[in-house]
């Protein structure tokens, strides 16, 4: 039996793409979940279900209400979902009151996206590359946009509320979350245009495994505030992964080889904190490059 089983979870942003899978997987474990979204949702089923603002104070305090964990995904998710001033400020102001109400209550854990773009990399309007793979948490960062901004900036929330209240939070670094069907047509535009992958490294995640991600970050045994990149262990390209990085970013230090089509981000981290790995993979062939 989970350890999540008849306690009261919080799901913020809970009809966005990974909170309903979210929300399901959770109902799923037995919690009871306190699902809260700015828009309503015919598949969004929950113990309780709040339309609200996660900007409001009002709004979280009465979401927050019986909580024992906190999920926290309501964001604007991509640079043009919104004004520049739009997106960073509802990104920023919704981690920050989240999070300080969650630590001001004595709330002991809780999990927020972030994003593989907290990097500042897959965004970035200047011909940048990676500084090394393969990638990992320790690289640093080249931000020039407003939406990985925002990302970098709740993971600086993150650590002050770990700092300030003693609540342990799990940053996730998502890298493109989708069903399987969406991610089987990225592959193929990959598979014919493979340069496209390389801002992400190629790296995605099924949404099931975001949702088990969670599950994760809810109940591991931890204290601090974590940032983790998770992503499947495989690519989106129908290509060997060292054939990839030979031909679109040859300039870059390898600490070592890939088999296959690894994924050529260090996955380390999430494995050995968390114990996380996917379960749901792309089954592509690995075909020769041709350019």
């Amino acid at each position: 039996m989970s350890e999540l089983n008849g306690r009261r979870v919080l799901v913020t942003g809970a009809a966005g793409r990974i909170g309903l899978v979210t929300v399901e997987h959770l109902n799923g474990l037995g919690a009871k979940v306190t699902a809260l979204s700015n828009v309503e949702h015919p598949d969004l089923k929950a113990d309780r279900v709040l339309i609200g603002d996660t900007r409001s104070e009002t709004d979280v305090a009465r979401a927050l209400e019986g909580a024992e964990y906190v999920v926290h995904l309501a964001a604007l998710p991509h640079p043009s979902a919104g004004t520049p001033y739009d997106v960073y400020s509802v990104n920023v102001v919704s981690t920050f009151n989240v999070l300080a109400q969650a630590g001001a209550l004595g709330i002991d854990r809780a999990v927020i996206a972030s994003s593989i773009n907290a990097t500042g990399v897959p965004f970035n309007p200047h011909e940048i590359r990676q500084p090394y793979f393969p990638w990992d948490e320790k690289a640093p960062t080249d931000v020039a946009d407003w939406y990985s901004l925002s990302k970098q900036n709740d993971e600086n929330t993150a650590r002050m509320a770990w700092r300030r209240w003693g609540i342990d939070v799990v940053s996730f670094r998502f890298p493109h979350v989708n069903s399987p069907d969406v991610l089987e047509r990225m592959a193929d535009n990959v598979r014919v245009k493979p340069a496209s992958g390389l801002r992400e490294a190629w790296s995605y995640l099924d949404t099931r495994d975001s949702a088990y991600a969670v599950e994760l970050g809810l109940t591991a045994s931890l204290s601090g505030a974590h940032a983790f990149f998770v992503a499947a262990d495989t690519t989106t390209a129908p290509y060997a992964t060292e054939d990839l990085l030979d031909a679109f970013a040859p300039e870059v230090p390898r600490s070592r080889r890939f088999v296959g089509r690894e994924v050529p981000i260090d996955l380390t981290a999430v494995r050995t904190v968390l114990g996380f790995r996917a379960q749901h993979e792309l089954d592509l062939p690995t075909l020769p490059l041709e350019l």
